[in-house]
């Protein structure tokens, strides 16, 4: 698309430089012109050969963009914009590469902060982050798998296609962390109440992986089932959406919150519960859903109040 005079020398001299160069590239074609009735605007209409949103008429776009454009209309008078499906494309890819890194940093730090607040523990925050970005890296490398590659992608009903949606790594990110992290909260707000109250590691993990697991499982079997809908529908950006997050939610609520995390908080122990001390000074938040006061709760604060302790309270 030529923003300028169509009829101007400058414009269709451009127009004839584009078209020579353009007939030595493999995947582009002439160019066809067509001015508009005020003549201020001319649309050039350049053929791809092949899918238009595949890699080869992504990298034939771009190097029309960077190479021929430029040297076909060095001038300043003339403003050249490139449009159509693969431009399009290009642009939200641009987009979506740009704000990820600034959007995961944003959210994992945040996580961060707020988990090492809410459990006053280092590692029981980066642990949780760490397993929460293994189920999201699952549901990229599933769908890399699947969509790109073309494993099991027939018996699944889904097409082979070259690329992954641009919005959806993103979207993925944002839905599977946003869950997982929900998982995360619920299950190791039991495993602390637990430790608090009686000082054992071991025991904690049971109790909150037993007293969490139905619920969880639950509750990911919901959301599984809803996003399996979009799976099954015929645009491929849904089948990704609904694939990427369906599998992702299976293996988080299954393999990593119910076996990866109980393991790795066993082998960890009472390194579970480390805060470093220059960290010390962090409110407490207690999200548990009782308060233990620091004199009934066992670990470093007191010992158990004996049930015979009770009654002797009472007499007095």
């Amino acid at each position: 698309m030529i923003d300028g005079d169509a009829a101007s020398p400058a414009v269709q001299a451009g127009i004839e430089r584009l078209s020579e160069r353009l007939t030595s590239a493999d995947l582009l074609g002439r160019p066809e012109p067509e001015a508009s009735r005020a003549g201020d605007l001319m649309v050039l209409t350049v053929p791809i050969e092949g899918d238009p949103l595949g890699t080869d008429a992504v990298d034939a776009v771009r190097e029309l963009r960077s190479e021929h454009v430029p040297a076909a209309f060095p001038g300043r008078g003339v403003e050249v914009l490139v449009a159509g499906d693969t431009a399009e494309s290009i642009d939200r890819s641009d987009i979506m590469s740009r704000w990820l890194p600034i959007v995961f940093s944003v959210v994992l730090g945040l996580s961060l902060v707020l988990l090492t607040i809410a459990f006053r523990s280092l590692v029981v925050a980066v642990k949780a982050i760490a397993m929460n970005l293994l189920s999201v890296a699952a549901a990229y490398g599933l769908l890399v798998l699947v969509f790109q590659e073309g494993i099991g992608n027939e018996l699944l009903g889904f097409p082979q296609v070259d690329t992954i949606e641009a919005w959806v790594p993103l979207f993925l990110f944002a839905v599977l962390f946003g869950l997982s992290m929900d998982y995360h909260v619920f299950l190791l707000s039991r495993i602390r109440e637990r430790y608090r109250q009686t000082g054992d590691n071991d025991d904690a993990i049971v109790h909150g992986v037993g007293s969490t697991a139905r619920i969880i499982t639950g509750a990911a079997l919901i959301i599984i089932a809803v996003f399996s809908g979009f799976a099954r529908g015929d645009l491929v950006m849904f089948q990704q959406m609904g694939f990427g997050v369906a599998i992702a939610l299976l293996l988080d609520a299954t393999l990593v919150r119910l076996v990866l995390v109980p393991a790795a908080m066993r082998l960890l122990g009472e390194r579970n519960w480390y805060l470093p001390s220059w960290l010390r000074w962090l409110p407490d938040a207690h999200i548990e859903g009782t308060h233990i006061p620091p004199s009934v709760a066992h670990p470093r604060h007191a010992a158990p109040i004996n049930p015979n302790d009770l009654h002797i309270l009472r007499g007095r």
